[in-house]
């Protein structure tokens, strides 16, 4: 008998999201999505697709987040995925052919076709983008990041899978800024608490580097028009975290009363 797949997802107002990224893994045993609190339908929905459904309001991170989710997967094998994510059909019939002969104590990496400005980019360090999404349950978790959480896998034998995993990063540009503001700050905060300081020659070295690595070194220039406002995106992201880091470090981000 074959192992028993769970797909895993958390989410938060995303109803707009999880019917197509629903339908591209219906195949799975159990799908199971853990709310954090959405003003939207995305609960109701997903009930009314027969998705397990659970929610936690008490945000920890993404990290602690999906460890929470993942305590409610039943299956032999966890695919990890976000609501503005789809699995393909050449990734899910990679899926099932691991499925199909499981390897003891590996873990599958899938490269990501992500989504920007009306592209899916080929270049810039956004493609093939390979996240370790597929692991057994018992086995393996994510770490406690509050952000750019990653599976706790040191030492396992990865295995890259053929097939894309869609992931609408930024369909628009406001709602994208936001949540790159969001991860900004989360990322400085992490690092604060770990007694981690920066300076002013570190935020605008980090910040060229960031411009530089994506447009030249990683092939941006390719992208087009794209390309180049990913570049200055990356920058601004850098830039981002690190002055909220500085400024962290030095108390400029408490309130002053005046």
């Amino acid at each position: 008998m074959s192992p028993r797949l769970s797909v895993v997802m958390i989410a938060k107002n995303a109803a707009d999201l999880l019917p197509d990224c629903l339908a591209s893994v219906s195949w799975a045993d159990e799908i199971v999505l853990l709310d954090s609190g959405s003003s939207d339908n995305t609960v109701e929905l997903a009930r009314s697709q027969g998705v397990q459904v659970h929610v936690d309001r008490d945000w920890q991170g993404y990290g602690i987040q999906r460890q929470r989710a993942q305590a409610y997967a039943t299956g032999d094998y966890v695919l990890m995925i976000d609501t503005d994510e789809r699995v393909t059909p050449e990734l899910a019939q990679s899926i099932r052919s691991v499925l199909a002969a499981p390897q003891t104590g590996a873990i599958y990496s899938i490269a990501r076709r992500n989504y920007f400005l009306g592209r899916f980019m080929r270049h810039s360090g956004w493609y093939p983008d390979r996240v370790m999404r597929l692991y057994e349950r018992d086995r393996y978790r994510y770490n406690d990041n509050l952000v750019h959480e990653s599976l706790d896998a040191q030492g396992a034998r990865v295995i890259e899978l053929a097939g894309d995993l869609l992931h609408l990063t930024c369909r628009d540009f406001s709602g994208f800024q936001q949540k790159q503001l969001a991860y900004a700050a989360a990322w400085a905060q992490e690092r604060h608490q770990r007694g981690k300081k920066t300076s002013l020659a570190a935020i605008f070295g980090h910040t060229l580097g960031a411009f530089v690595k994506t447009l030249l070194l990683r092939g941006g220039i390719l992208d087009g028009k794209q390309g180049w406002l990913l570049a200055v995106v990356n920058a601004q992201y850098t830039f981002n975290k690190y002055t909220e880091l500085w400024a962290l470090s030095r108390g400029y981000s408490e309130k002053v009363s005046l």
